[in-house]
């Protein structure tokens, strides 16, 4: 069983344990998750334990966040949805105030207690500050010209004239993993505040604000940290370096914090967090895989967990079948995805919102159904 959660209605383990109990025969469990909301509870079920301290949440709130530490000690998964994600909003979305800040406080508190690996999954962001939030929280101060630290979110950025990294945290001898499945530059049409802030609440103008923002961000780190960031050019920043690389613009621009200040590297989220949680050594001896997530769609080809598990299952020469609540997939499209049939809720009980309220019992059903037609005679 290594499905994705049902967002809105069950975790990946509940998923797990309910399509466990349909079936009927011995089973693994090993919830996955990409890298967005759920990567922290994915780990936890596969033996990591989990951290909780209190952080700062988007808009300044005190809030209680976890973080998966791996029994060992030497590797922490930090999910930015748990501190900075949309969830955490209180009152409605704050796209020109809403910061990262809590995010660093994970990663600071992990790197204080000895982690050698931090994996951060980046997706599910409240904010579009470039990572600015998540960098104080590590100790880099954003001065403006007066040598004033700069107020929180992603609008401030306009304002920014100087990075001191002064007394930022000693990251020496850790290895920083961005596990995220989004390509974006941080700028651009296709930057972060372009295409990720209207999702978070931002108007037309406010995308303007956020974009300034962000190019301001980058063409500092630039010309006060070294960094390869954005050429400013007759007013016009072009995306260069670390603000073009791929995943830059991933989480509102914290992907390009992450490179810049934790010098991390990217890696595809659902592939890489296979490999941390043991698929591989998990799946041996399988007669079949269960996958799935709330809706198999479009999105899902773009490398969600899904599909993800079902490239890692061929590998072993294991066939899979997914759970979903909906889906619009054909399957034609999932057979070329490696998916070999799909069961959705909605075959059961076209009302979707009984769907959401009856997952449970409904993913039960389903996977008698799954047994019948996979595993006859086991």
């Amino acid at each position: 069983m290594a499905p994705d959660k049902f967002k809105g209605s069950l975790t990946a383990a509940e998923v797990a344990g309910r399509v466990s109990a349909g079936l009927g025969v011995p089973t693994v469990e090993l919830p996955v998750a990409d890298g967005g909301d759920g990567t922290v509870d994915a780990a936890v079920a596969c033996g990591f334990d989990r951290i909780t301290i209190e952080v700062t949440g988007p808009t300044g709130e005190r809030i209680p966040a976890s973080y998966a530490w791996h029994p060992a000690g030497d590797t922490a998964v930090v999910e930015l949805a748990e501190a900075s994600g949309l969830r955490r909003l209180p009152g409605g979305r704050e796209p020109l105030t809403a910061t990262s800040y809590g995010t660093g406080e994970l990663v600071a508190d992990a790197v204080r207690r000895g982690a050698k690996r931090v994996v951060l999954g980046l997706g599910g962001s409240a904010c579009t500050d470039g990572g600015a939030g998540m960098a104080q929280a590590l100790g880099a101060r954003l001065l403006d010209a007066d040598g004033n630290e700069l107020p929180r979110g992603g609008s401030a950025l306009k304002g920014l004239n100087r990075i001191d990294m002064s007394g930022f945290i000693d990251i020496s001898g850790v290895e920083f993993v961005v596990a995220s499945d989004v390509d974006n530059p941080l700028l651009g049409p296709h930057g972060a505040a372009a295409v990720y802030g209207p999702q978070k609440g931002a108007t037309p103008e406010d995308v303007t604000t956020l974009e300034a923002g962000l190019s301001r961000l980058a063409a500092v780190a630039t010309q006060t940290h070294g960094l390869l960031g954005a050429v400013e050019h007759d007013g016009t920043p072009r995306p260069m370096g670390v603000a073009g690389a791929p995943g830059a613009g991933a989480a509102g621009g914290v992907g390009f914090a992450a490179l810049a200040f934790l010098h991390a590297d990217v890696r595809p989220g659902i592939d890489y967090l296979l490999g941390l949680l043991g698929f591989g050594a998990q799946v041996e001896g399988a007669r079949l895989v269960v996958t799935g997530e709330g809706s198999l769609d479009e999105q899902s080809l773009r490398g969600k967990a899904p599909i993800g598990v079902a490239q890692a299952a061929a590998k072993a020469g294991v066939p899979v079948v997914a759970v979903c609540g909906r889906r619009t997939l054909t399957d034609e499209e999932l057979k070329a995805a490696g998916i070999q049939a799909a069961y959705a809720l909605t075959d059961l009980e076209p009302d979707t919102e009984r769907c959401m309220a009856e997952a449970g019992p409904l993913l039960e059903r389903l996977a008698a159904r799954i047994a019948a037609d996979h595993l006859e005679g086991e």
